[in-house]
């Protein structure tokens, strides 16, 4: 077990310092977009979820009605979020993201996919099939662990 250990904290430096090294990447577009991080998550949480009451949204975050009122306006201003009303409730306002901010959201999720794509092209076929292979691994091994 102590075999496995070690390989496991290789891996982990491994995956870290390439994590680094794309961090350095300053044409990723999170770093132009000049989001708060509460404002990240919740654009990440609308393109997860689609269009949620402000209700759902708070408590999705984690914050009171108020907090987030605030918040979700200065995405609107941004054009980033959109409050429409709710067609089964009048009373209810959803939130979903705009146009812009569904684009913004897919390019920082997309951000490195040029980059690894770059990374890729430079290994051989057997490289290619050892990496595909691992990463069906991890992905079996994180359905596992989100299904228990």
């Amino acid at each position: 077990m102590a075999g496995n250990e070690q390989l496991i904290a290789d891996i982990m430096g491994t995956q870290q310092r390439l994590q680094q090294l794309f961090a350095y990447d300053r044409s990723d577009p999170l770093f132009s977009s000049h989001l708060t991080l509460s404002q990240f998550k919740i654009l990440m949480l609308l393109a997860r979820h689609g269009n949620v009451s402000g209700g759902e949204l708070a408590g999705l975050l984690g914050v009171g009605l108020a907090a987030l009122s605030g918040m979700v306006d200065r995405l609107v201003q941004q054009d980033l979020v959109e409050r429409t009303e709710d067609l089964h409730d009048r009373r209810v306002r959803r939130i979903g993201l705009s146009r812009k901010g569904t684009e913004l959201i897919g390019s920082i999720m997309n951000a490195g996919e040029a980059k690894m794509r770059a990374l890729l092209s430079r290994l051989t076929a057997e490289q290619l099939d050892l990496v595909a292979q691992a990463t069906l691994l991890m992905v079996k091994a994180a359905e596992e662990e989100s299904a228990r």
